[in-house]
């Protein structure tokens, strides 16, 4: 409360109130908020020590039983952390928050009052040896891919031989998304992905074409229909991902640029007759710490290997300029064709 208190605009004031004693028994808190001219909204304050992504529908339940009980209040749901993932959902719900580190949003109709703020961008609570809230990672990387690579219900040992980790990783994936209401495990312990679209979304949060290689920038002199050409058949591990790739399915705007995944950019760059470039660059080669990139590649039918749909869109999300309105593109083209894509 004090934290949103000191948020709120000149002249605005907030006091503890009171609801009628079955409000009060069972919300966790009322607090009135009078703009300047004389109106008000009661705030009713939902609070939660954690609040994971699979809270979010009950609390928004919660809260819509409360404010249908108390005309013209607001609910708002209050923690001691919120995680950027769940401010999201929090938000796409149409859900007024604040945490204690002073990540905020606030958006009432009536009086008209809409405060944001931004906090801590990681729990200041969090101790060691805490599973970390994340899908950072090669284990979780290569368990996403295997959830959005196949259509299926896993096995946990079966998720565990395709991606390649160890059962112990693999429960702490699994358990995670359970959290995030991202997959669920029935009575027999199987997995399925609830919404792979938005388990895409949810890790490119944690990961990025950029933010998970080494990445060097080159100039292709004879432009990029020369490079392609030059990649097919060349010794060199590679994957093509980004417009390129993309195209493959659902071509958006002619490629400007490429971004291409290898195992060696030094070598790439001698057999691909690239320059290096400190500006002006229309290639990026991107070594990365994680090899996942380079599973479940695809050749085009002029023999260029590319990364897979699910690994091209993640790269587009994160990537630079445009990427990601290309990624929303083919993240389309996904929906419609997932069963082309998605065995």
């Amino acid at each position: 409360m004090e934290v949103l208190v000191g948020r709120l605009p000149a002249g605005w004031t907030a006091r503890r109130s009171e609801g009628g004693a079955n409000i009060d028994r069972e919300s966790d808190a009322l607090l009135t908020v009078t703009a300047p001219d004389g109106a008000s909204v009661t705030l009713v304050m939902e609070v939660k020590t954690l609040v994971e992504g699979r809270d979010v529908a009950a609390i928004r339940d919660r809260l819509r039983h409360f404010t249908h009980r108390i005309p013209g209040s607001h609910g708002v749901i209050v923690a001691r952390y919120l995680s950027a993932p769940v401010r999201k959902r929090l938000s796409d719900a149409n859900l007024s928050y604040v945490d204690v580190t002073g990540n905020m949003l606030l958006n009432v109709p009536r009086p008209g009052l809409y405060v944001a703020d931004r906090g801590a961008d990681r729990d200041p609570w969090r101790g060691p040896g805490r599973p970390r809230g994340t899908l950072k990672g090669a284990p979780a990387a290569k368990i996403v891919r295997a959830l959005l690579d196949h259509d299926r219900s896993w096995t946990v040992r079966g998720l565990i031989d395709v991606a390649g980790v160890s059962t112990g990783a693999t429960y702490r994936v699994i358990e995670f998304l359970e959290s995030e209401d991202l997959a669920t495990r029935d009575a027999s312990g199987a997995v399925t992905v609830l919404d792979w679209s938005a388990l895409l979304r949810r890790w490119s949060s944690d990961y990025g074409f950029v933010g998970n290689s080494r990445v060097t920038r080159w100039i292709a002199p004879r432009g990029l229909p020369d490079l392609v050409r030059r990649a097919v058949g060349s010794p060199v591990k590679y994957a093509v991902t980004g417009t390129l790739a993309a195209a493959e399915w659902a071509a958006y705007a002619p490629a400007r640029s490429a971004m291409i995944y290898t195992a060696d950019a030094g070598q790439a760059a001698r057999l691909w007759d690239l320059r290096a470039a400190d500006a002006g660059a229309n290639v990026m080669l991107a070594e990365p710490d994680i090899d996942i990139p380079f599973t479940r590649t695809l050749a085009t039918d002029s023999g260029l290997t590319i990364a897979a749909p699910a690994q091209v869109v993640v790269d587009l999300m994160t990537g630079p300029g445009r990427s990601p309105s290309e990624a929303e593109e083919l993240l389309k083209w996904m929906v419609q064709h997932e069963s082309s894509w998605r065995r």
